[in-house]
C-alpha cells in the first residue's frame, strides 16, 4: 500500500482513480477477498480511505500493529535506545 501511495503522489493521481488502480494490481489472495467486498453495480463506491482500512484490518491484525508500534517506540541504534515519547 505504502508503494502505491507514493506511485499515486508522484503521478498526482485523483482520489477517484485509486481504487480501481490499486485493485488491479491485487493478485491471488488479495485478489479473491477484493472479490467479495468490491461493491457491486448501484452500491456505494468505496474510498481510497476506506479501502485501506478494510486491508489493514483483513491483513495487519490489531495485535500485531500493536506490537509493531512498540518496537518502533523502543528503536535502538548501536546499542543506544531511543525512546520516543
Amino acid at each position: 500500500m505504502r508503494r502505491l501511495e507514493n506511485l499515486f503522489e508522484i503521478m498526482e493521481c485523483p482520489a477517484r482513480y485509486k481504487v480501481a488502480l490499486a485493485s488491479y494490481q491485487f493478485e491471488a489472495e488479495v485478489e479473491y477477498w477484493w472479490g467479495t467486498v468490491n461493491p457491486r453495480e448501484g452500491e456505494d463506491p468505496i474510498t481510497w480511505e476506506r479501502l485501506r482500512e478494510m486491508m489493514d484490518n483483513q491483513y495487519y491484525p490489531r495485535d500485531v500493529r500493536r506490537v509493531k508500534e512498540r518496537e518502533f517506540l523502543s528503536l535502538k541504534h548501536n546499542g543506544v535506545c531511543y525512546k520516543i515519547q
